[in-house]
């Protein structure tokens, strides 16, 4: 058993052959746990199969090296918070609602038991291209859908529709990290609708169009 093995919870016991997909799904929810207790440098594939209950070579049938495992969990995890942004937007037509679901949806995130926010926002990799694109793309795709609404609404042309959806996205994402970390006596629903109220004050205040 490795160093860092014996300071995560037991590893899962050897068992039958799975089928591809379940196996992949498996080593990956095993990776998670791993990088998000030591990030990707101090994480070892060692670790990672351990923790599995599979061999290294298993592990390596399904993904070549620790970049290749991380960088295929990071897309998972973008992907999903993404999905969760633009099923709030198109939750309702009401858009003071969309912001507060929209606020929900990355404080559900972040206070995850998972921690894969951490591999999203907090990545100790974010100089890797790859990584960087990946992080990226979560402000991006959730501002696109977010700059729709904001066109819509107010008339404003692309550009700066999609520089108020950023200007959103990273207000939600700072302040959702920051209350995790530092929340005094803020509990997770009291701090989100904060956050909604000063968003929906800035963001309201433009005029729809007619």
């Amino acid at each position: 058993m490795t160093t860092h093995q014996s300071e995560l919870d037991p590893t899962r016991p050897r068992g039958a052959r799975l089928p591809r997909t379940e196996r992949r799904a498996q080593l990956l929810e095993a990776a998670l746990e791993v990088f998000v207790a030591y990030g990707f440098h101090a994480a070892a594939m060692d670790d990672i199969a351990e923790r599995a209950g599979v061999s290294k070579p298993v592990l390596y049938q399904h993904f070549p090296g620790k970049l290749d495992l991380y960088l295929a969990l990071l897309e998972k995890s973008c992907n999903e918070i993404i999905e969760r942004c633009q099923a709030a937007l198109a939750s309702t037509d009401e858009n003071k609602e969309r912001v507060a679901r929209t606020v929900e949806v990355f404080y559900d995130y972040v206070a995850s038991e998972s921690g894969a926010f951490r591999l999203v926002f907090e990545s100790d990799l974010t100089n890797d291209p790859a990584v960087r694109e990946q992080v990226d793309r979560v402000t991006n795709e959730c501002a696109e859908v977010i700059a729709e609404v904001i066109a819509e609404d107010t008339g404003f042309d692309a550009a700066a529709s999609h520089l108020l959806a950023v200007g959103l996205v990273g207000q939600i994402q700072v302040s959702a990290r920051y209350w995790l970390h530092d929340n005094g006596n803020l509990s997770q629903p009291e701090a989100a609708r904060l956050v909604a109220g000063l968003a929906w004050r800035g963001i309201g205040g433009y005029p729809k169009t007619d």
